[in-house]
């Protein structure tokens, strides 16, 4: 079911292209991360394969009528300009507590928004650079007062030139009808559930909190409206109540599923398992959906997953920009990629079961191939005794360097 929502399995999934993928998800990880490509490109990819990397960036960012905006849900993401009114619960929490990373400086905010309104949309490095010059944290004033703005949804973010945020005044991007709307927390929450089991067919309590991470920025979803509870959302949502598995030899979980997830499915089997081919065979990105809770994915997949990024290099495990491997409906395997020229390179590499190297061997040439590289390098293989099967499906395909 939940490979279905995520649109990772079945013909549906690929109907829309791009804004069909936003939609289905809800909301698409942004990271400044970029190692085969950056990660919302990753996560379009993974659904509809080689997809081209310039049409990924429109659909996310259109050149002419805003269909987008940037906000904080599971983290920095880019969502569906519809969605802006369900995230107001999260800017009355910002303007209640008044600060989040940095303190803003009340004159500063109001001499951006004043350039803002006159010159019209701006960049960081437009109203005048986004650091002091220290690390990427060290904030300029002018940085600190315009990603205050974004969080109380005094400016928007619906478009980027190159990586930089574009920033403008709310009013002058939002359908009025939007810009206007200003529902309670209990018609956001219901709201952001309704989305969170749409992606993924049927969700926990925890799994409904995390999805657009209600308790990020000093709120929990306890804190908001006390008329506010899971069970309430889910039920205001049009959710169904079902029950799934718990951990073995316990009581089942409470949960709540889409009420379209339940409906069958032509492209599946009787037994509810994806026909022959319709499974996709796909590198994930660290940040895609469908593992960005690492402890849904542990639950429903078995498999442990961590970015590596920020842990120093001697205490890495898998790697820095650890890709899992997705292939018949299981997370198998994982590779933590490179380029080199026109070679993809995989640094370490590590697969759950022999079978896994024949979709490992796949999933590492149609990679490559995306981002234009020619081959695909080895470097190191766990466990070894499948590297000699990896490297001869790699042969077969004409890929190996």
């Amino acid at each position: 079911m939940m490979l279905r929502a995520q649109g990772l399995v079945g013909a549906e999934a690929r109907r829309g292209g791009v804004p069909g993928v936003l939609r289905r998800l809800g909301a698409v990880q942004l990271d400044t991360i970029s190692v085969l490509a950056r990660s919302h490109e990753l996560v379009a990819y993974a659904r509809l394969g080689a997809v081209g990397r310039a049409k990924v960036e429109q659909a996310f960012w259109p050149p002419r009528k805003p269909a987008t905006f940037e906000y904080w849900a599971h983290a920095a993401c880019v969502l569906p300009i519809e969605e802006w009114p369900y995230y107001a619960f999260r800017r009355r929490r910002f303007r209640a507590r008044g600060w989040r990373w940095h303190q803003s400086h009340p004159d500063v905010c109001e001499q951006v928004l004043a350039r803002i309104r006159a010159e019209g949309p701006l960049t960081a490095t437009e109203l005048g650079g986004a650091k002091k010059g220290g690390p990427w944290w060290d904030w300029s004033d002018t940085k600190i007062a315009v990603e205050w703005l974004l969080d109380t949804g005094e400016v928007i973010c619906s478009r980027r030139i190159g990586w930089r945020r574009v920033y403008d005044l709310p009013e002058r991007v939002l359908p009025a009808e939007l810009a206007a709307a200003d529902p309670g927390d209990a018609e956001c929450a219901a709201r952001l559930a309704e989305v969170a089991a749409r992606a993924l067919g049927v969700v926990t309590q925890a799994d409904l909190s995390d999805y657009q991470r209600l308790n990020y920025g000093g709120t929990k979803l306890r804190q908001l409206d006390p008329s506010v509870t899971a069970p309430l959302a889910a039920e205001a949502a049009g959710l169904v109540p079902v029950e799934i598995d718990g951990p073995r030899g316990t009581r089942p979980v409470r949960a709540w599923a889409d009420p379209a997830a339940l409906q069958p499915d032509p492209s599946l089997a009787p037994d509810g398992r994806a026909r022959r081919g319709r499974y996709r065979t796909t590198l994930l990105s660290p940040f895609d959906s469908l593992i960005w809770d690492r402890k849904r994915t542990l639950r429903v997949f078995g498999f442990e997953h961590s970015l590596e990024a920020y842990v120093p290099q001697h205490k890495r495990v898998h790697g820095y920009f650890t890709m899992p491997l997705l292939a018949g409906g299981r997370l198998v395997g994982r590779v933590d990629p490179a380029r080199d020229g026109k070679t993809l390179v995989a640094r370490k590499l590590s697969m759950d079961k022999p079978s896994a190297a024949e979709a490992m061997a796949q999933a590492l040439v149609e990679a490559a191939s995306w981002v234009g590289c020619d081959n695909v390098r080895l470097e190191r293989v766990e466990p070894s005794s499948l590297e000699g099967r990896l490297r001869s499906a790699l042969v077969t395909l004409g890929a190996l360097a």
